[in-house]
């Protein structure tokens, strides 16, 4: 099995390519439909963009034995929240590439009769919660990180300090209304965040390609359409991320 996990990462970044030639054919032909292009132009567009999609799934055989492996070790984590979410989702992705292992073979001929419109939608159901999930872990993780900031910066700052010497000079005299106070803490608290996601990549990029990724399923499940232009964009945007973490493994969030 540890062999197999192997094999399987080996053949990420090719699946990460791929991906991006998918989705850069879906935002071309997307882009070549608004400006009238001839329509055997956009067949060919099409069929490559399907070709692409086929062989991706080639290189997924065998992932969910990868997912489940991920699961095992995800289950011994000592925080309950990451345990939890962890774990969950790489269960969730097991059954994805399951499924996606299924219309593989329906598109190949292996299982002539599948109801390839019915296990798409059933991937797409796994392939989003299992990505609810990863977002759950980013937002629980970038928690802990502004806590651990305030409580550093608490720890710095003299006992009697507050809001209103914590705030510039030129600033105290503008504490007047609430509403102005309320703006003033937004905007520490904006500032606080983008200090915590510029000092740690990992985090803001694995944040970043779920946020992109999220919008091609509830696209697919007619949750919240957002059209092919759109998902091609978020597509190529996920895969160039995927790829900067496999170039750089240091980028790639830990557990």
């Amino acid at each position: 099995m540890d062999s197999w996990v192997r094999f399987t990462a080996q053949s990420q970044a090719k699946e990460r390519i791929i991906r991006a030639a998918q989705y850069t054919c879906t935002l071309v032909g997307y882009t070549l439909q608004r400006g009238g292009a001839a329509g055997n132009l956009l067949r060919t567009i099409s069929q490559l963009e399907a070709h692409l999609s086929l062989t991706r799934k080639l290189l997924r055989l065998g992932n969910s034995v990868e997912a489940l492996e991920a699961a095992k070790r995800a289950i011994h984590l000592s925080d309950s929240v990451l345990r939890l979410c962890l774990t969950i989702s790489h269960l969730n992705k097991a059954m994805y590439f399951a499924c996606d292992n299924v219309l593989w073979a329906g598109k190949t001929g292996f299982i002539p009769r599948l109801d390839q419109h019915k296990w798409s939608q059933r991937s797409f159901r796994y392939y989003l919660f299992a990505l609810i999930l990863n977002l759950t872990r980013d937002l629980y993780e970038l928690r802990l990180l502004m806590e651990c900031q305030a409580r550093y910066r608490h720890i710095k700052s003299p006992p009697s300090a507050n809001l209103g010497t914590a705030l510039p000079n030129d600033q105290l005299s503008s504490l007047g209304t609430p509403a102005t106070t309320d703006m003033l803490v937004l905007r520490l608290w904006l500032r606080q965040l983008g200090k915590v996601l510029y000092s740690n990549p990992p985090l803001l990029l694995d944040l970043l390609k779920n946020c992109f990724d999220i919008f091609i399923p509830l696209d697919q499940l007619q949750i919240y359409p957002t059209g092919p232009g759109f998902v091609g964009v978020c597509g190529l945007a996920s895969s160039v991320l995927s790829l900067l973490t496999i170039v750089h493994p240091w980028l790639k969030l830990k557990p």
